[in-house]
């Protein structure tokens, strides 16, 4: 289950919303201002942050920055008493992902924290990780190490649908369809051109191979988790 840290130096909005994310089956941490949420994020993995603005030795909006300044890219939904188009500004700028302002309608604050961490999920969808090897989506780049590599798209999409099914076998037909479309004129040599790149593209990568299934199409297979 989702791991949800409330940050908030009201005791009884803190106990509230504990109360409230407990009763939906969410594991929840609450921290009193934002120094002593630095320091459960130094021990916890945390799935979503409910955070005040205004809190005691570090305020919300610091937090926010703090956080997203060292890459951290945790979804933050930003509860405060402050209703005016600035301070929602500042928020965002800050790197806040979502907004609420008090007093918090329990209901909303619940359907905004599963549409985060829908939003969350479907993001990290996009990066497959193959023991040392990350599969990015949205840069097209297969990176291991210090190794990064910029694929064509073609190739680069080819490569991702094989490995987001591992050990599934796509047919030619398939792989032709939602690569190139079906109004396309590729043709099973466009096919192969781009597997036998691929292939000496990560030859020497243990991590995957991709193996063809005589009469049927390719699948990918991982060596390692």
């Amino acid at each position: 289950m989702f791991h949800i840290l409330i940050a908030e130096d009201d005791p009884s909005a803190r106990k509230l919303e504990q109360v409230v994310l407990e009763k939906e089956g969410y594991t929840v941490f609450t921290a009193e201002d934002g120094e002593k949420a630095m320091d459960i994020l130094d021990e916890q993995h945390i799935d979503l942050i409910v955070l005040d603005i205004m809190m005691p030795r570090m305020d919300g909006l610091t937090f926010t920055k703090d956080l997203r300044d060292a890459g951290i890219t945790t979804p933050i939904l930003m509860v405060t008493a402050r209703d005016l188009p600035a301070d929602k500004r500042q928020g965002f700028l800050a790197g806040t992902d979502d907004y609420m302002t008090k007093p918090v309608d329990t209901e909303e604050m619940l359907l905004r924290i599963k549409a985060l961490l829908r939003r969350a999920r479907s993001a990290s969808d996009k990066v497959i990780k193959i023991g040392d090897v990350t599969i990015d989506y949205d840069a097209l780049t297969v990176t291991k190490g210090t190794e990064s590599q910029t694929l064509p798209p073609k190739e680069f999409y080819l490569l991702y649908k094989l490995l987001s099914s591992p050990d599934k076998i796509f047919t030619r037909d398939q792989l032709m369809d939602e690569i190139w479309g079906m109004e396309s004129d590729t043709t099973d040599y466009t096919i192969n051109v781009h597997i036998n790149r691929l292939r000496k593209r990560f030859d020497l990568w243990p991590e995957f191979e991709i193996v063809t299934v005589r009469g049927l199409g390719y699948k990918a297979v991982k060596k390692v988790q």
